[in-house]
């Protein structure tokens, strides 16, 4: 099987968090900015617990200054999805990155990203994100901005960060307004956190996706309301084994959640950072838990189904999920 061939769907991708590092360090060069401590000697990203990881990926991001450096990394992204067979990918962005909240900078910022990604062969959506440990005060500032520019490739919104810092109800107030403006709903929940952040999430944040949530596993009742409901996880298994979430793939519950009917789909998450792409975690998948291409199939079209776009995307797309 040529996984790299296979069609694909990722619902789970940060765009900054997608940044080959060679292009970081490009324009770090250019802007004449010391990157020390945030790559190896290899070139590659370092880091070696869940908080060094955020504190590398954000000072990463300090070169990411201008709508022109967002459109070129909106470009680098989806060539490396393109090589993977990723036809179709939702990508996470901060607004806090991208003109630290103000609505005119922001529009300059979604103007190149769109741009870029309308001239790449991949059929990209974007879902604009509040990062948890900055505050709730913060993410309505992120939840304004993008209910002002849904529509477009803007069709969603999110919320990552640090799982750990404040609660979900927290946040409510920015998910109505993103609710208002009707983007789809998705956050983090479930990964560094236990079951019990996955169904605060749920309840406080009336989502119907969540990124991650593979720690539901540890409360049967969640996993068995998880199915009953439909809510769809944004699986991430490269992810959650460089960050130690599992210790190899034997051990995490993507099989076991779908085997209890549960929708899940797979995704890179930061796939520089995780050493990963969707060719390597289809590879993974096939070898253990032995996943075929009806299997890949059938992921791809929870994926694309649960997708943050228009009837007519879908079932263009879909289309393309029947197995060869």
């Amino acid at each position: 099987m040529n996984f790299s061939e296979i069609p694909k769907t990722e619902l789970h991708l940060h765009l900054e968090g997608a940044a080959p590092p060679a292009f970081i360090r490009r324009l770090a060069q250019e802007k004449g900015v010391n990157m020390g401590g945030v790559f190896d000697e290899n070139g590659a990203y370092v880091w070696s617990s869940f908080v060094e990881f955020l504190a590398t990926y954000e000072r990463a991001c300090e070169v990411l200054k201008t709508p022109e450096d967002f459109g070129r990394l909106v470009s680098a992204v989806l060539e490396e999805q393109a090589a993977h067979g990723v036809i179709y990918t939702e990508m996470f962005l901060a607004p806090d990155f991208c003109g630290g909240g103000d609505l005119i900078a922001w529009r300059e910022y979604l103007a190149a990203m769109s741009e870029a990604a309308l001239a790449s062969p991949v059929e990209a959506r974007f879902i604009p994100t509040c990062v948890r440990h900055f505050g709730p005060e913060q993410a309505r500032v992120s939840a304004r901005v993008s209910a002002e520019t849904a529509g477009g490739l803007v069709t969603g919104f999110g919320m990552g960060g640090d799982e750990s810092q404040y609660r979900a109800a927290d946040f409510a107030y920015a998910f109505d307004m993103a609710r208002e403006a009707e983007l789809g709903l998705t956050s983090h929940a479930g990964e560094v956190e236990g079951p019990q952040s996955v169904r605060e999430t749920l309840e406080a944040l009336k989502v119907s996706r969540i990124g991650h949530g593979v720690r539901a596993i540890e409360d049967p009742a969640l996993v068995a309301e998880l199915a009953e409901r439909g809510v769809v996880l944004e699986v991430c298994p490269g992810s959650n084994i460089a960050l130690k979430v599992y210790d190899d793939l034997k051990a995490h519950p993507i099989s076991a959640l779908r085997e209890a009917g549960v929708l899940v789909t797979v995704s890179t998450d930061d796939p520089p950072y995780f050493h990963t792409d969707m060719s390597a975690e289809y590879r993974a998948l096939n070898k253990t838990p032995g996943w075929t291409r009806a299997d890949f199939d059938a992921i791809n079209r929870t994926a694309m189904n649960a997708a943050f776009c228009d009837t007519e995307t879908k079932n263009r797309l879909l289309a393309k999920f029947n197995g060869a």
